[in-house]
Order: structure tokens, then sequence, then C-alpha cells
């Protein structure tokens, strides 16, 4: 049993994106992700490279995925401390970190998804403090500025949901 699981330690899987594309993967590394090694621990009677769909993930963003559980392995991430102390996460994580997530929102948004789906903590702890860092310290105006969000209170419901929730603003 030992050898077999050493074996499903080494080698590569096929991780196959949305769109079909297929990514060949060190093992070590797709077991990043607690989906992919729980279908590898499932899968690994098989001698074959097993292939892992992941209908939920395109291919770009399943390539970036990748790239940072690789990068993880050999630089593993600070623990993001909670609340956040910076909106600047260059001062919450390592540079590499912060410069990965400085994408484009949708793309970040998509990591969120696929970090989620996928099951990799890390990647999603760094991405949901990444648009956390994009939150603090602002105003309802800025937040809605900053995520393209549409107003939908009356100015009126504005004002009661403002003194409603009073208590809660900083001084």
């Amino acid at each position: 049993q030992l050898s077999n699981k050493m074996e499903a330690d080494s080698g590569t899987v096929n991780l196959v994106s949305k769109e079909g594309d297929s990514f060949s993967v060190d093992i070590e590394v797709a077991r990043m992700s607690e989906l992919v090694k729980g279908m590898i621990d499932d899968d690994c009677d098989d001698d074959d490279v097993a292939e892992i769909p992941l209908p939920n993930v395109k291919a770009a963003v399943l390539k970036k995925v990748i790239e940072f559980c690789k990068h993880y392995r050999t630089e593993p991430m600070t623990e993001i401390e909670k609340p956040l102390k910076s909106g600047v996460m260059a001062e919450v994580v390592q540079k590499w970190y912060a410069d990965f997530v400085n994408v484009e929102q949708v793309l970040l948004f998509e990591l969120i998804l696929a970090a989620n789906y996928m099951d990799i903590k890390p990647l999603l702890d760094l991405t949901c403090a990444t648009v956390a860092s994009m939150i603090k310290g602002k105003t309802p105006e800025e937040i809605r500025k900053t995520f393209n969000i549409a107003n939908d209170f009356s100015p009126e419901e504005e004002a009661q949901v403002r003194e409603e929730n009073k208590w809660c603003e900083e001084p």
C-alpha cells in the first residue's frame, strides 16, 4: 500500500479545462487542489496518466491556478492576517503573490471561483483578501465605483439604511 501512495505522489496528471485544453501537471502540484487530490486518490489503481476534467474552469484561469500552485510549492505564501493589516497586498503577502493577483477584476473573480471549486485554500485566501483590500477604507460610493455596482436605493432608502447602521460607522 505504501508503494502505491508513493507512486500516487510522483508522475503527472492531465488537468482538462472547460474548453478541453489539457495541462500536464506534476501530481504533487495538482494535489494542492482538494478536488483533484480526491480524484487522484480514487483513481490511483490505474497506471495510466490520470485525466481530470475541470468543466467549471476556463483554460486561461486554469493556467493561472497551475502557476500559483507551482510557485506555492517552492515558496509558500505568508499566512494572511485577518482583519487585513493593510489595503496594499504587497504589505500582506510576498511580492510574487501581490503581483500574481494584480490582474483585471474579471480574472480575479474567475480565480476566486476556480479556487473555491477546486478547493485550493491558499489561493482562495489570497484572492478574497485581494477583494477585501479593494474595499478596505472605502465609502459605499467608492466601493460601487470600484466594482461597477449600480445604487438601487432611493435617496430616502439610503438615508434610512445609513441611520439604522450609524453604530457601525468608524469615527
